[in-house]
């Protein structure tokens, strides 16, 4: 119990650490470990990394915010579309495969850590906007951000992913928001998507792990807290490198949980 109850502490700390860095949500931690590690139900499990995405935003946004970088006007169409979203999603995710999922989610961590090492999110977005016409997108801003958090919802409901990055992508390329900013108004917006879920979710357990839940909140403010002050003082180079090295330490790790021995 006690192995237990620190594993999913740990995890709770991992993902408030991701949240508060760069507004990623805590499926991308808990939900791997949870499943890989202790062998939690895929749909208990999915329930948490909700649960822990809303404390660890919680206290990511209102560090972004006493920094000033949170504007939420230009965010409100994606929040509520993705929340509407994010309640149909989690009715869809009772019979999600547990060893698919686990495997899939260390590939994905992996993949992303080798690719923040390599370039900053602001190198990316500098780079994009060059080569892309994204003028008729930013014509319809707002019938584009609808179908973006009607997406992004329904992605939070089924995986547990709060939806952070893909809010920050949208706040970035269409919205065209300055990176600090989109990942505080991200943080922000996805309290509410992953509240909204996460509800959902034990609405439809009858179970309800109260302690898994309580520690891995816990966990996912002290990340939260300690990394959104990291990361509201470092440059985007430095933030870029110390998530790619996270990402690629804990994906590996996943995935050698996978692994046939």
């Amino acid at each position: 119990m006690l192995l237990e109850s620190l594993v999913v502490l740990f995890a709770g700390i991992g993902a408030g650490a991701v949240t508060g860095l760069i507004g990623a949500s805590a499926v991308v931690v808990v939900t791997p470990v949870l499943i890989t590690v202790l062998g939690y139900n895929p749909y208990t499990a999915i329930g948490i990394s909700l649960v822990t995405d809303v404390f660890a935003s919680s206290v990511s946004a209102a560090t972004y915010w006493r920094n000033g970088n949170i504007r939420i006007r230009g965010g409100l169409t994606i929040a509520f579309t993705a929340v509407l979203a994010a309640v149909v999603g989690s009715w869809l995710s009772g019979d999600v495969d547990p060893t698919t999922l686990g495997g899939l989610s260390g590939v994905v961590i992996l993949l992303m850590g080798v690719s923040f090492t390599r370039k900053s999110l602001n190198e990316r977005l500098e780079s994009f906007r060059e080569t892309a016409d994204l003028s008729a997108v930013r014509e319809h801003k707002t019938v584009a951000s609808a179908l973006a958090g009607g997406f992004i919802g329904t992605m939070t409901g089924v995986f547990g992913a709060g939806g952070g990055v893909m809010i920050l992508i949208i706040l970035t390329f269409i919205l065209e928001y300055e990176v600090h900013t989109a990942v505080g108004t991200s943080v922000l917006i996805m309290i509410f998507t992953a509240l909204s879920g996460g509800v959902s979710h034990f609405i439809v357990e009858s179970a309800v792990p109260f302690a898994a839940l309580g520690i891995s909140g816990i966990g996912g403010i002290v990340g939260a807290f300690l990394a959104a002050r990291y990361a509201n003082l470092v440059s985007e180079e430095r933030l870029s490198t110390v998530i790619g090295m996270t990402f690629v330490g804990l994906g590996g790790f996943v995935v050698l949980q996978r692994l046939p021995f």
